[in-house]
């Protein structure tokens, strides 16, 4: 019994567990575990009008579709706010930036053959704000190539 205590120990050690990876995404752009993440806000007439978009890049051979929740880290109570879908080459995520007050710890899941939760605690502060859809979408696309580059070996 004791040597059957003792494997399951060290075996515990040298294998991971199995469920989900989990990394915290603490800035407005994100790179790691075979994900690029990039954020922005675009500002509407109102707070209610005003979206926060997520721009999204994963591996293929890791990671096919991506769910977005909001949970209350308090309650634990979890509202999906973009249902699973299919990742492909890319993809934007847009959420009323109102619905982060209740539901401020956001998690992206990233299933496929890793399966991975990007964590952030409400928006970045580093996130920044646009007046134009324009600005936005430029800033989104050189973000994210920067991210990229880095992650190029030299």
């Amino acid at each position: 019994m004791k040597l059957s205590v003792a494997f399951v120990v060290a075996f515990s050690l040298v294998c991971p567990p199995a469920h989900a990876g989990e990394a915290h995404g603490a800035s407005d752009a994100f790179a790691g575990e075979g994900v690029a993440i990039v954020w922005g806000v675009l500002r509407g007439a109102s707070e209610e009008s005003t979206v926060v978009v997520l721009r999204l890049a994963a591996d293929a051979r890791r990671y096919s579709r991506l769910e977005v929740a909001g949970v209350d880290p308090f309650t634990r109570e979890t509202k999906i706010r973009f249902a699973a879908g299919a990742l492909g080459d890319g993809l934007d995520v847009r959420l009323p930036r109102a619905g982060f007050a209740d539901h401020p710890r956001t998690e992206l899941r990233f299933s496929g053959a890793e399966p991975l939760v990007v964590y952030y605690l409400g928006i970045p502060d580093t996130t920044p704000e646009f007046a134009s859809a324009a600005t936005l979408e430029a800033h989104l696309a050189a973000r994210m190539a920067r991210l990229r580059d880095e992650g190029k070996p030299r």
